[in-house]
């Protein structure tokens, strides 16, 4: 545990990796590290993992700004891994001077439209210390209500495979999508981080992480087609598990019995035939 001058307290900080919805990583870090900490370790284990399965599939990875490192970057360009990588880049006075064109136009519209306006642009760029080479980087020109609001990505997908606009909007944007999988560790309890060893928190993580995954399993096999299909899992741990019943027990079966008005026992009927077969 450390002290985190963003949280001003003394807490960990996590490291999660996810495909889509499935947990890929949870490790636990003492929060005055970098943000990126550990990532390119866990990083290989798990492209080592895929590619041992999937020799050929492509794999691109989408982070925010606090993984943005050059031995990320480096390490994803190699030739013999393969992998592209998407990271948001914070913002600073140089990479605002180059698009400034770009906000002047925004602000045009925003001022013509009473809306909030956008304009999209590209360009390589090189920092002048911690980048080794020259990469591209589209940028977001956006001015709001309450003024302007530039926000940048560095990429390695080309430009015939992502244009900018829909490179930011469709595909880093959905990165968003990530803090509802981290909201669903949340739900299972993956704050209960209060023992005084490090180790005996990463097993709680590591708890928390196998039961989401479980549940996760649930959803996908168990509620395809019905309303649940796409339920978070405190919803699924509230009204499919957490429900009264009473439990009989005979010499050849055990016999679960469900209140008559519980709303949901069609979906549960599923799931349970579901798993079943």
């Amino acid at each position: 545990m450390g002290w985190h001058g963003y949280y001003d307290s003394y807490c960990y900080l996590p490291l999660y990796i996810f495909a889509g919805d499935q947990l890929l990583c949870a490790r636990l870090r003492p929060s005055n590290l970098d943000g990126a900490a550990g990532a390119l370790e866990e990083v290989k284990r798990i492209v080592g993992q895929l590619r041992s399965k999937w020799p050929q599939v492509r794999i691109v990875l989408r982070a925010d700004s606090g993984f943005c490192r050059e031995e990320l970057m480096t390490w994803c360009e190699a030739d013999q891994n393969r992998v592209d990588y998407l990271f948001g880049l914070a913002r600073n006075q140089r990479l605002q001077k180059i698009i400034g064109k770009q906000m002047h136009e925004a602000k045009l519209q925003h001022a013509e439209t009473g809306k909030a306006a956008r304009v999209f642009t590209e360009f390589d760029h090189q920092t002048r210390k911690s980048w080794a080479r020259p990469r591209r980087v589209v940028a977001k020109a956006e001015v709001l209500d309450k003024g302007e609001n530039p926000r940048f990505v560095v990429t390695s997908l080309s430009i015939d495979a992502w244009a900018a606009q829909d490179l930011y909007e469709k595909f880093y944007c959905a990165r968003g999508e990530m803090e509802n999988r981290i909201k669903e560790q949340m739900n299972l309890f993956a704050y209960r981080l209060s023992t005084e060893e490090m180790k005996g928190n990463q097993l709680r993580l590591y708890l928390s992480a196998l039961v989401y995954t479980l549940v996760e399993a649930l959803r996908r096999l168990a509620l395809k087609g019905t309303e649940w299909a796409e339920a978070q899992v405190d919803t699924i741990r509230l009204k499919l598990f957490k429900i009264g019943a009473l439990v009989r027990i005979s010499a050849r079966r055990v016999l679960l019995e469900l209140h008559s008005f519980y709303p949901w026992k069609h979906i549960f009927a599923r799931a349970f035939d579901a798993l079943r077969y």
